[in-house]
């Protein structure tokens, strides 16, 4: 069984994380500034406070760790519109050397569809509202995956569609070859499955899948 680290632990697909992996087994650190941890297997779920931004506390939460889960986000807010989103990157330069020093080689960084070269599968129709809603922090998701890919790491980054809260269901697609990607609608919980399945089954492989269950 792994020993997880979950960083942006306390809602989302982090929260999400934690859950699946401690009801597979697994033990978890979750990691936030809230210091909160999911109520599935409290045993096996470590509350951990901890912001991702500041190099203590990211060293402190690596302690006695072999795979990290990196599952930030931002709230929705016209400062996501209108202000550089510099936190996943500003998150990922601190993480890359803590990991490097404390010997921990695998990680699993969830970013979204549109980050990187999946840019260039988002359709025409939705080009615009992405530009308008989403650029800011996809540009900087963009940034955070040049900085993972780039590393010696044994790295997964995952790239969902547009979230829902719905319950996992076990059936969704995940979509590894560029000619194939496209956006979709997928739930929070189907993405912390497959977190979970690849963790347990040891494959990162250096792959950026995209994951939806319903295409749009």
């Amino acid at each position: 069984m792994a020993r997880i680290l979950v960083i942006g632990a306390s809602q989302g697909i982090g929260l999400a994380v934690c859950g699946a992996a401690a009801r597979n087994g697994h033990s978890v650190r979750a990691m936030s500034r809230r210091g909160t941890a999911s109520a599935d297997n409290p045993a096996l779920v470590e509350p951990f406070s901890g912001d991702a931004l500041r190099p203590d506390d990211v060293h402190r939460a690596l302690h006695g760790t072999d795979v990290v889960v990196q599952a930030l986000g931002v709230p929705p807010s016209l400062d996501l519109i209108l202000r550089p989103v510099t936190l996943f990157s500003s998150a990922t330069h601190v993480l890359l050397p803590a990991m490097k020093t404390a010997g921990v080689r695998k990680l699993v960084c969830v970013t979204g569809f549109g980050a990187g070269d999946s840019k260039a599968a988002i359709n025409i129709f939705q080009r615009l509202p992405f530009k308008v809603l989403l650029q800011n922090a996809y540009s900087d998701k963009s940034i955070q995956e040049e900085l993972i890919v780039a590393s010696n790491l044994d790295w997964l980054i995952v790239r969902p569609g547009v979230l829902t809260s719905f319950a996992a269901s076990g059936i969704y697609q995940v979509l590894t070859a560029p000619n194939t990607w496209r956006n979709g609608i997928i739930a929070r919980a189907d993405v912390a499955d497959f977190i979970v399945k690849r963790i347990s089954a040891d494959q990162f492989n250096r792959e950026k899948p995209v994951l939806i269950r319903y295409p749009v």
